[in-house]
């Protein structure tokens, strides 16, 4: 766990769960409901992992990985409602989605070093700002102290639909079952790394939206936050 210091003054809500269960969507939309700050934890990886891709980074190379991320500079801005993830002065909000970034990301999340450095700019945000954030250990490892914490979940087969449903457009040549594939792959990364592995935190609230749609989804997390919103006013 990498967290230090006393528990955060601002309004943190940690969203974890498995890949393509709707996390950013609703992240996307609890934040614009409530005018906090949205923090795409997957998206910085993912530009990590584009940069490893671009710059044939050997991920077993210390040394090369430490230059790497020193050369690595991440922002996010916001356009038309919508947070864009800026790598080194280049939008790439588009190409982190695409399926060579996918297969790579997990590995990429792994690294002890990648992570240190990703937590301490998304822990730097948390103080700053009332945020939203969405990855895999956001309430364990990056705000154990958030106030709301939410553990996504759904039927794998569902979430290979709607994977393949946002990727078969630009990638004619995908099939559902490599869909459904690499997402078990990917859960099987994320539940047995030995860095930050994907857990439910004790206190998290287990958000199943199999057959939720996304306005019943933000509606139950609205249902936990906005008390804690009252109490700052």
């Amino acid at each position: 766990m990498y967290f230090s210091g006393s528990m955060n003054t601002n309004i943190v809500v940690a969203i974890d769960g498995y890949s393509s269960c709707g996390k950013s969507t609703l992240a996307k939309a609890l934040s614009k409901k409530l005018h906090f700050i949205y923090v795409d934890s997957g998206a910085m990886y993912r530009a990590v992992a584009l940069y490893f891709l671009r710059n044939n980074v050997d991920m077993t190379d210390h040394e090369q990985i430490a230059q790497a991320l020193q050369n690595i500079h991440l922002n996010f801005h916001s356009r038309d409602y919508q947070t864009h993830i800026i790598l080194n002065g280049e939008e790439v909000s588009e190409e982190i989605r695409l399926m060579p970034v996918s297969e790579k990301v997990a590995a990429v999340a792994s690294l002890h070093q990648v992570r240190v450095e990703m937590v301490k700019q998304q822990q730097r945000m948390g103080k700053s700002s009332n945020i939203v954030m969405d990855g895999r250990d956001i309430g364990t490892a990056v705000f154990p102290h958030a106030q709301v914490k939410i553990f996504m979940t759904a039927d794998p087969k569902i979430r290979a639909e709607r994977r393949f449903k946002e990727l078969a457009p630009k990638n004619p040549d995908l099939t559902l079952e490599e869909i459904f594939e690499s997402l078990a792959h990917r859960d099987y990364q994320d539940t047995t790394r030995a860095e930050s592995p994907l857990i439910r935190a004790d206190d998290a609230i287990i958000l199943d939206n199999t057959e939720l749609t996304p306005d019943e989804q933000l509606q139950f997390v609205l249902d936990k936050v906005l008390p804690f919103v009252e109490q700052t006013k």
